[in-house]
């Protein structure tokens, strides 16, 4: 095992590649969280990230190194859509052909935006069909690369990129993170960011944050084992539902991690409602997650430093409004002690 795990090396090479490429998003401190928590709290914001999420980063990083017959041949992905963007937009810059698996109920903004990148969308049915062996069928018919959304070292490393811009601009503000919380489904975001978090600050803890059903992260590191989440469970969360995480991801959290937090859907809604009236940003409820665990006192934070990642903004405007009319004032209230 050790041997296929990506290293914080790697996660520093894969900035070397995302360099000129992808944005460095903000990092956004002195908001009304401050006040909320009773700690210094800094935002990392991937929803201006482009496709409005960070998945473009370990996109990119695995695509930019296909070797020039794997390029003519093409890739094939699954996803719900925010690794769909990522794939169909790295292909696009990098003129490689793409075809992405996702499901029919997926968020209509991110089949749209998915196709209008130029990649060849196809459907599934994610109660009766496995959107797993549908891809795999496509890559092998037509020869082409399967590239998975986060069990692969090259995403890994990619997504870490995420968690080295956040310490290094940390560092220029002079803050140090105590603690820092990032969403996770399969890990490959989390189990990233540790790798480059740890390097330069080993005593910072790192968090998951999940909505409750699917919480499979916070309870294999709790029973020290890969654990699946019940079958049939819901969430307005669409980008947080893998079944269970990664065998590299889960291996990189079992070893750097401190831990996972869980919220609710309405948790979720709320802090997408505070995103936009405190910061005008627009925030899908699986990117709300880890500033949910926040808002709701799911991590002591008073007298700390904590970092957390803003994961992406890609929502359909139904799910966000209802959001939004879920909590009309002004999202959780800042009178938290």
């Amino acid at each position: 095992m050790s041997e296929i795990l990506p290293t914080a090396a790697d996660v520093r090479a894969a900035a070397g590649r995302l360099a000129g490429v992808v944005r460095e998003t903000p990092l956004l401190g002195a908001t009304p969280l401050d006040e909320i928590t009773g700690g210094r709290m800094l935002l990392k914001l991937e929803p201006l990230q482009h496709t409005g999420s960070f998945k473009v980063r370990g996109a990119y990083n695995r695509l930019v190194q296909l070797s020039p017959p794997e390029r003519a041949a093409g890739v094939v992905a699954f996803s719900s859509g925010n690794h769909a963007q990522g794939v169909a937009w790295a292909a696009r810059r990098l003129g490689i052909a793409a075809a992405i698996v996702m499901p029919a109920d997926a968020p209509r903004a991110k089949i749209g935006n998915t196709r209008s990148l130029g990649a060849e969308v196809v459907l599934y049915d994610r109660e009766r069909e496995s959107r797993e062996d549908i891809a795999a069928g496509l890559a092998a018919e037509r020869g082409a690369t399967l590239v998975p959304s986060y069990d692969d070292p090259h995403i890994i490393a990619g997504q870490g990129t995420v968690g080295l811009e956040l310490m290094t601009q940390a560092a220029a503000m002079d803050a140090i993170p105590d603690d820092v919380v990032v969403c996770c489904s399969g890990g490959g975001l989390v189990s990233g960011c540790a790798l480059a978090v740890k390097d330069i600050a080993p005593a910072t803890r790192v968090f998951t944050a999940e909505p409750s059903a699917f919480d499979d992260a916070r309870r294999s590191l709790e029973a020290g084992e890969r654990l699946r989440n019940p079958a049939g469970g819901r969430s307005i969360c669409d980008a947080l539902q893998a079944p269970t995480p990664g065998v590299l991801t889960f291996e990189l959290m079992r070893r750097l991690l401190a831990g996972g937090l869980a919220v609710s859907d309405d948790e979720v809604r709320g802090a997408m409602a505070w995103a936009f009236h405190h910061l005008r940003l627009v925030v899908e409820p699986g990117g709300a997650v880890a500033l949910a665990a926040l808002l709701s006192g799911r991590l002591e934070s008073r007298g700390r430093t904590v970092a957390i990642v803003i994961s992406g903004g890609n929502v359909d405007t139904d799910v966000y409004c209802e959001a939004l009319e879920r909590d009309p004032g002004r999202g959780p209230s800042t009178n938290r002690s």
